[in-house]
Protein backbone atom coordinates (compact mmCIF):
# COMPACT_ATOMS: atom_id res chain seq x y z
CA UNK A 1 0.00 0.00 0.00
CA UNK A 2 1.69 3.18 -0.84
CA UNK A 3 2.28 5.59 1.71
CA UNK A 4 1.34 9.28 1.72
CA UNK A 5 3.42 11.69 2.55
CA UNK A 6 2.60 14.77 3.85
CA UNK A 7 3.32 18.21 1.41
CA UNK A 8 4.49 21.41 2.20
CA UNK A 9 2.15 23.60 3.58
CA UNK A 10 -0.18 25.63 1.13
CA UNK A 11 -0.02 29.02 0.82
CA UNK A 12 -3.63 29.68 2.52
CA UNK A 13 -2.43 27.81 5.50
CA UNK A 14 0.92 29.98 5.96
CA UNK A 15 -1.24 32.75 5.75
CA UNK A 16 -3.49 32.08 8.62
CA UNK A 17 -0.62 30.80 10.62
CA UNK A 18 1.34 33.76 10.28
CA UNK A 19 -1.76 36.38 11.05
CA UNK A 20 -2.43 33.80 14.23
CA UNK A 21 1.56 34.21 15.19
CA UNK A 22 1.57 37.95 14.55
CA UNK A 23 -2.06 37.88 16.50
CA UNK A 24 0.04 36.38 19.60
CA UNK A 25 3.50 38.70 19.27
CA UNK A 26 0.88 42.17 19.45
CA UNK A 27 -0.44 40.18 22.74
CA UNK A 28 3.08 39.98 24.21
CA UNK A 29 4.00 43.41 23.23
CA UNK A 30 0.89 44.76 25.06
CA UNK A 31 -0.42 46.80 21.93
CA UNK A 32 -3.03 49.39 23.71
CA UNK A 33 -6.42 49.22 21.87
CA UNK A 34 -7.90 52.52 20.06
CA UNK A 35 -9.45 54.72 23.17
CA UNK A 36 -13.23 55.57 22.50
CA UNK A 37 -13.74 59.62 21.53
CA UNK A 38 -16.04 61.04 24.63
CA UNK A 39 -18.88 61.84 24.57
CA UNK A 40 -21.21 64.71 24.31
CA UNK A 41 -21.35 66.25 27.74
CA UNK A 42 -18.02 64.63 28.69
CA UNK A 43 -15.89 67.50 28.82
CA UNK A 44 -14.28 69.65 31.59
CA UNK A 45 -12.01 72.29 32.28
CA UNK A 46 -8.15 71.17 30.65
CA UNK A 47 -9.10 67.80 29.60
CA UNK A 48 -7.21 68.83 26.40
CA UNK A 49 -3.86 70.29 28.70
CA UNK A 50 -2.25 66.79 28.95
CA UNK A 51 -3.04 65.65 25.35
CA UNK A 52 -1.19 69.04 24.23
CA UNK A 53 0.72 70.83 26.37
CA UNK A 54 1.52 68.05 28.60
CA UNK A 55 3.16 68.29 32.38
CA UNK A 56 5.82 69.93 33.21
CA UNK A 57 5.67 69.52 37.23
CA UNK A 58 4.28 71.55 39.89
CA UNK A 59 4.63 74.60 41.77
CA UNK A 60 6.59 74.94 45.18
CA UNK A 61 4.45 74.38 48.12
CA UNK A 62 4.25 77.81 49.17
CA UNK A 63 0.98 79.80 48.97
CA UNK A 64 2.20 83.26 50.32
CA UNK A 65 -0.08 85.61 48.52
CA UNK A 66 -1.78 82.52 46.83
CA UNK A 67 -5.35 80.72 48.06
CA UNK A 68 -5.73 77.06 46.36
CA UNK A 69 -9.08 75.94 44.82
CA UNK A 70 -10.33 73.00 43.10
CA UNK A 71 -12.76 73.29 40.11
CA UNK A 72 -15.02 69.82 39.51
CA UNK A 73 -17.68 68.64 36.90
CA UNK A 74 -19.64 65.19 36.44
CA UNK A 75 -17.34 62.76 36.33
CA UNK A 76 -16.21 62.99 39.83
CA UNK A 77 -19.70 62.62 41.08
CA UNK A 78 -20.11 63.78 44.71
CA UNK A 79 -17.59 65.45 46.21
CA UNK A 80 -16.17 65.21 49.81
CA UNK A 81 -15.66 69.51 50.98
CA UNK A 82 -15.15 68.81 54.63
CA UNK A 83 -11.80 66.71 53.03
CA UNK A 84 -11.06 70.05 50.72
CA UNK A 85 -11.64 72.57 52.79
CA UNK A 86 -9.89 71.03 56.14
CA UNK A 87 -6.63 70.85 53.37
CA UNK A 88 -6.82 74.47 52.47
CA UNK A 89 -9.20 74.93 49.89
CA UNK A 90 -10.98 78.28 50.01
CA UNK A 91 -12.80 78.47 46.43
CA UNK A 92 -14.04 75.96 44.05
CA UNK A 93 -15.69 76.07 40.54
CA UNK A 94 -18.25 73.75 38.95
CA UNK A 95 -19.06 72.50 35.50
CA UNK A 96 -22.87 73.42 34.85
CA UNK A 97 -23.43 73.24 31.38
CA UNK A 98 -21.94 72.38 28.16
CA UNK A 99 -23.28 73.33 24.48
CA UNK A 100 -27.03 73.77 24.77
CA UNK A 101 -27.36 70.18 25.15
CA UNK A 102 -26.08 69.19 28.61
CA UNK A 103 -26.69 70.30 32.23
CA UNK A 104 -24.15 68.57 35.01
CA UNK A 105 -26.31 65.74 36.77
CA UNK A 106 -24.02 66.64 39.90
CA UNK A 107 -24.16 70.34 39.79
CA UNK A 108 -26.44 70.62 43.32
CA UNK A 109 -24.02 68.52 45.41
CA UNK A 110 -20.77 70.22 44.06
CA UNK A 111 -21.95 73.97 43.69
CA UNK A 112 -24.22 74.37 46.98
CA UNK A 113 -22.13 71.72 49.40
CA UNK A 114 -18.97 73.83 48.50
CA UNK A 115 -20.83 76.79 49.64
CA UNK A 116 -22.02 74.88 52.98
CA UNK A 117 -18.41 74.32 53.82
CA UNK A 118 -17.41 77.62 53.50
CA UNK A 119 -15.48 78.07 50.33
CA UNK A 120 -16.66 80.84 47.71
CA UNK A 121 -18.18 78.94 44.67
CA UNK A 122 -18.81 79.93 40.82
CA UNK A 123 -19.96 77.64 38.23
CA UNK A 124 -18.26 77.66 34.27
CA UNK A 125 -19.63 76.74 31.11
CA UNK A 126 -17.96 74.13 28.73
CA UNK A 127 -17.94 75.47 25.14
CA UNK A 128 -18.88 74.23 22.23
CA UNK A 129 -18.35 77.00 19.61
CA UNK A 130 -19.53 74.75 16.61
CA UNK A 131 -23.04 73.54 18.13
CA UNK A 132 -24.99 76.78 18.58
CA UNK A 133 -23.81 80.71 18.95
CA UNK A 134 -21.96 82.61 21.85
CA UNK A 135 -25.48 84.43 22.96
CA UNK A 136 -27.52 80.99 22.90
CA UNK A 137 -24.67 79.24 25.14
CA UNK A 138 -24.61 82.14 27.56
CA UNK A 139 -28.26 82.51 28.02
CA UNK A 140 -28.19 78.78 28.54
CA UNK A 141 -25.38 79.17 30.77
CA UNK A 142 -27.16 81.31 33.25
CA UNK A 143 -30.19 79.40 32.81
CA UNK A 144 -28.72 76.42 34.35
CA UNK A 145 -26.86 77.43 37.25
CA UNK A 146 -23.82 80.26 35.62
CA UNK A 147 -25.62 83.15 37.48
CA UNK A 148 -24.46 85.05 39.69
CA UNK A 149 -25.71 87.45 42.94
CA UNK A 150 -24.13 89.54 45.28
CA UNK A 151 -24.16 87.77 48.37
CA UNK A 152 -19.88 87.89 48.49
CA UNK A 153 -19.68 84.04 48.30
CA UNK A 154 -20.78 83.66 44.49
CA UNK A 155 -17.94 83.95 41.91
CA UNK A 156 -18.41 85.33 38.63
CA UNK A 157 -19.14 82.93 35.63
CA UNK A 158 -16.37 81.43 33.63
CA UNK A 159 -16.23 80.75 29.82
CA UNK A 160 -13.93 77.40 29.83
CA UNK A 161 -12.89 77.88 26.00
CA UNK A 162 -9.96 75.07 25.40
CA UNK A 163 -9.60 72.28 22.55
CA UNK A 164 -12.43 70.85 21.31
CA UNK A 165 -12.72 67.01 22.11
CA UNK A 166 -15.08 65.96 19.76
CA UNK A 167 -13.21 66.98 16.75
CA UNK A 168 -11.17 70.21 15.68
CA UNK A 169 -8.83 72.05 18.07
CA UNK A 170 -10.62 75.45 16.76
CA UNK A 171 -13.87 74.00 16.53
CA UNK A 172 -14.06 74.53 12.67
CA UNK A 173 -13.70 78.77 13.80
CA UNK A 174 -9.87 79.71 14.14
CA UNK A 175 -9.17 83.29 14.16
CA UNK A 176 -12.00 85.89 13.65
CA UNK A 177 -14.80 83.70 13.62
CA UNK A 178 -13.33 82.55 17.15
CA UNK A 179 -12.96 85.81 18.63
CA UNK A 180 -16.37 87.32 17.33
CA UNK A 181 -18.30 83.74 19.13
CA UNK A 182 -16.44 84.76 22.17
CA UNK A 183 -17.35 88.36 22.26
CA UNK A 184 -20.79 87.25 21.19
CA UNK A 185 -20.89 84.91 24.90
CA UNK A 186 -18.80 87.68 26.92
CA UNK A 187 -21.50 90.54 26.11
CA UNK A 188 -24.53 88.05 26.76
CA UNK A 189 -23.17 86.93 30.07
CA UNK A 190 -22.62 90.54 31.40
CA UNK A 191 -25.98 91.07 30.22
CA UNK A 192 -27.76 89.25 31.42
CA UNK A 193 -25.63 89.05 35.40
CA UNK A 194 -23.75 92.43 34.92
CA UNK A 195 -20.28 90.90 35.71
CA UNK A 196 -17.45 89.99 33.13
CA UNK A 197 -17.04 86.43 32.94
CA UNK A 198 -13.84 85.23 33.47
CA UNK A 199 -12.17 83.28 30.85
CA UNK A 200 -10.10 79.92 31.39
CA UNK A 201 -8.19 78.78 28.20
CA UNK A 202 -4.11 77.66 27.42
CA UNK A 203 -1.84 80.07 25.69
CA UNK A 204 -1.03 77.24 23.30
CA UNK A 205 -5.05 76.91 22.42
CA UNK A 206 -5.70 80.85 22.16
CA UNK A 207 -2.54 81.65 20.05
CA UNK A 208 -3.65 78.59 17.48
CA UNK A 209 -8.18 79.39 17.52
CA UNK A 210 -7.76 83.56 18.31
CA UNK A 211 -4.74 84.41 16.41
CA UNK A 212 -3.39 85.07 19.89
CA UNK A 213 -6.35 87.93 20.15
CA UNK A 214 -5.72 90.56 22.62
CA UNK A 215 -9.52 91.80 22.28
CA UNK A 216 -10.40 90.84 26.17
CA UNK A 217 -7.35 91.27 28.51
CA UNK A 218 -8.74 94.61 29.85
CA UNK A 219 -12.26 93.42 31.11
CA UNK A 220 -12.46 89.69 31.57
CA UNK A 221 -10.32 88.00 33.98
CA UNK A 222 -7.87 85.46 33.03
CA UNK A 223 -7.69 81.48 34.49
CA UNK A 224 -4.80 79.63 32.58
CA UNK A 225 -4.33 76.13 32.29
CA UNK A 226 -0.65 75.01 32.77
CA UNK A 227 0.62 72.00 34.25
CA UNK A 228 4.06 72.99 35.45
CA UNK A 229 6.34 75.15 37.57
CA UNK A 230 4.93 78.38 36.65
CA UNK A 231 1.93 79.80 34.75
CA UNK A 232 4.58 80.90 32.02
CA UNK A 233 3.81 83.36 29.19
CA UNK A 234 0.30 84.56 29.22
CA UNK A 235 -1.95 85.11 26.00
CA UNK A 236 -1.92 87.98 24.32
CA UNK A 237 -3.74 91.09 26.18
CA UNK A 238 -3.11 89.86 30.19
CA UNK A 239 -0.42 91.40 32.32
CA UNK A 240 -1.17 89.23 35.07
CA UNK A 241 -3.34 85.97 35.64
CA UNK A 242 -6.16 85.55 38.24
CA UNK A 243 -6.50 82.00 38.88
CA UNK A 244 -4.04 79.11 37.63
CA UNK A 245 -5.07 75.83 37.04
CA UNK A 246 -2.05 73.90 37.70
CA UNK A 247 -2.67 69.98 38.04
CA UNK A 248 -4.99 67.56 36.94
CA UNK A 249 -3.69 65.20 39.52
CA UNK A 250 -3.93 66.79 42.69
CA UNK A 251 -5.39 64.98 46.18
CA UNK A 252 -9.41 64.62 46.73
CA UNK A 253 -10.40 65.83 43.16
CA UNK A 254 -7.61 65.89 40.63
CA UNK A 255 -8.15 69.44 38.96
CA UNK A 256 -6.04 71.54 41.55
CA UNK A 257 -5.76 75.81 41.36
CA UNK A 258 -3.91 78.86 42.69
CA UNK A 259 -6.04 82.16 43.05
CA UNK A 260 -3.42 84.94 42.29
CA UNK A 261 -3.87 86.79 45.22
CA UNK A 262 -5.11 86.13 49.09
CA UNK A 263 -8.28 85.27 50.44
CA UNK A 264 -9.89 88.68 50.40
CA UNK A 265 -8.94 89.33 46.64
CA UNK A 266 -10.67 86.11 45.74
CA UNK A 267 -13.45 88.34 47.78
CA UNK A 268 -13.08 91.21 46.02
CA UNK A 269 -13.73 89.14 42.59
CA UNK A 270 -17.08 87.65 44.24
CA UNK A 271 -18.37 91.12 45.12
CA UNK A 272 -17.24 92.58 41.98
Amino acid sequence: MPVHRPGPASGRTLAVWLTALLGTLSLVIGTAPAQAAPHRGDAHLGMGVLAHDGSSGTPDGSRAAQTEGVDVSGHQGAVDWATLWNSGVRWAYTKATEGTYYTNPSFAQQYNGSYDVGMIRGAYHFATPDSASGAAQANYFVDHGGGWSRDGRTLPGVLDIEWNPYGDACYGMAGAAMTGWIADFLNTYRARTGRDAVIYTATSWWTQCTGDSAAFGAVNPLWIARYATAPGTLPAGWGVHTMWQYTSSGPTVGDHDRFNGALDRVQALANG
